[in-house]
């Protein structure tokens, strides 16, 4: 479980949730508003929806091999740490980690969606169903950005049951949900509250993030388990959780990854294919209300458009500079965040309508989902040789390689991936993620332009590189 540290007070919503059921228990409705009118009412219970649903939901235990350094007590002391920092003598060791966590059955040959962090490094993966079977789980995809993993396991024809995704647009705030999952270890889980909040983009634990909020309590061990609406249907895959506490007690806030992101992910893993996500292909900023006041808009929400990739979907679909996009197939757009979110879960290939503000009018466009190509290719290279670059790994940017490295509209340039320790390239202190712009007087577009650069004999070198937006020039002189 992802735990995010917090002062904020514990939300004490649950249990006034329980009054928004519906009367007729037969119904179990997400969108039950009714309040109760009788003791027989307050009585319901939640159990069918658990016995629908829990069988689903599974265990996951890993190991990871961790390697560590054994330092002598002596070198523990702060007087060596000052001058050595963390490269103190010592012998390297080997041991087993454990961790665990949940996952939701989605497909009934044993298909299951879990959290990435959940199976990051591990060597062994068991999965133990709620009816106590275990059984050894492969990894099929792992996505870092989304935080999500597809698990394997090898059911001999045996049908297992399942949770089918919802469309998690359809969710609003209020309605009641259940986290299912396994907590501290403890075993199968059940807790119950309401959606706290949807659209949330400032969690900070993947790449994409749209989460849903919710006050249903979510401890460590609760990650890649089940949030489930009272229809039985998978809304989300719990993933994180905010934490006023070092040991990750739930203070009545937690998120989940959308059911739509999960579909996206699922799908990939069914074909058997590398997750390509739909790319915006644009840079732009979040409309906010002083923005808003100057597009003669009444309120704030959207994205202005600064930038378009030639050639690219959004350039295709007539999308310019100065476009203000607010919707995505009929979806608000809230922000940069949230337009990423909406383009990555639409299917490559497919066609939708985006809503854009032009001139103080509404216009609509229709855009082609598709992927951010990797032109140029990124050729990397590792730099070799009598000279300052050496020991660094370059590549041509393109709005693929931007995608993969989380660059946002960087999509041209030679970047630095990689600086090998204790290199030339280390000890100028070059880092990843510099970009190359000038190598003595040779402006640098490509990989090539570096290495006809690096071929030419010289004892001074002048490099002028660019590192989060600012331009550095870095003398050397023999």
């Amino acid at each position: 479980m992802r735990i995010l540290q917090t002062n904020l007070l514990p939300a004490f919503l649950s249990i006034v949730a329980l009054f928004l059921v519906q009367s007729n228990l037969s119904v179990f409705s997400v969108h039950a508003q009714t309040v109760p009118t009788s003791q027989a009412q307050i009585n319901l219970s939640f159990s069918p929806v658990v016995k629908q649903t829990s069988p689903a939901v599974v265990n996951i235990f890993t190991k990871t091999l961790v390697k560590e350094r054994a330092v002598p007590s002596l070198f523990n002391d702060p007087f060596f740490r000052k001058f050595f920092g963390n490269n103190l003598p010592g012998r390297e060791r080997k041991r087993m980690g454990r961790s665990l966590g949940s996952g939701v059955i989605v497909r009934e040959n044993g298909l299951i969606v879990t959290n990435h962090h959940v199976i990051d490094s591990a060597t062994e993966i068991q999965v133990v169903l709620a009816d106590r079977r275990e059984f050894s789980a492969e990894l099929v995809l792992s996505d870092k950005d989304t935080d999500l993993a597809i698990l394997k396991i090898d059911t001999e024809g045996e049908k297992l049951p399942t949770l089918e995704l919802m469309d998690s647009d359809t969710i609003d705030v209020g309605d009641l949900v259940l986290a299912i999952g396994n907590p501290f270890g403890v075993g199968q889980t059940v807790t119950s509250g309401i959606v706290s909040a949807l659209a949330r983009t400032q969690v900070g634990v993947a790449d994409f993030q749209f989460f849903i909020q919710t006050d249903a309590a979510i401890n460590p061990g609760n990650s890649g388990g089940a949030l489930v609406t009272l229809d039985g249907k998978l809304l989300g895959i719990n993933t994180a959780i905010f934490s006023s506490s070092r040991n990750g007690g739930s203070v009545g806030i937690g998120f989940a990854i959308p059911a739509n992101m999960v579909r996206t992910v699922v799908h990939s893993a069914e074909e058997g294919r590398e997750l390509v996500r739909a790319w915006p292909g644009i840079a732009g900023q979040d409309l906010n209300a002083d923005l808003a006041l100057g597009f003669g808009l009444n309120r704030p929400g959207g994205v202005v458009v600064s930038n378009v990739y030639p050639g690219g979907p959004a350039d295709k679909a007539g999308i310019r500079g100065g476009d203000v996009i607010l919707s995505v197939a009929g979806k608000e757009v809230i922000n940069v965040e949230s337009l990423r979110f909406r383009i990555a879960t639409i299917p490559v290939g497919e066609k939708v309508e985006l809503e854009l503000w032009r001139g103080r009018k509404a216009k609509t466009v229709t855009y082609l989902a598709s992927p951010a190509p990797e032109t140029p290719k990124r050729n990397e290279q590792e730099i070799r040789g009598s000279n300052p670059l050496a020991g660094s790994v370059i590549a041509n940017l393109s709005p693929a390689l931007a995608e993969e490295l989380h660059l946002g509209s960087l999509w041209e340039g030679v970047i630095v991936k990689n600086v090998a320790r204790r290199s030339p390239a280390h000890r100028i202190s070059l880092q990843p993620q510099d970009i190359l712009l000038n190598v003595n007087g040779v402006k640098i577009n490509r990989v090539s332009d570096v290495e006809k650069a690096l071929n030419k004999k010289t004892k001074n070198w002048t490099l002028v590189i660019s590192r989060e937006g600012r331009k550095r020039t870095l003398e050397l002189k023999r």
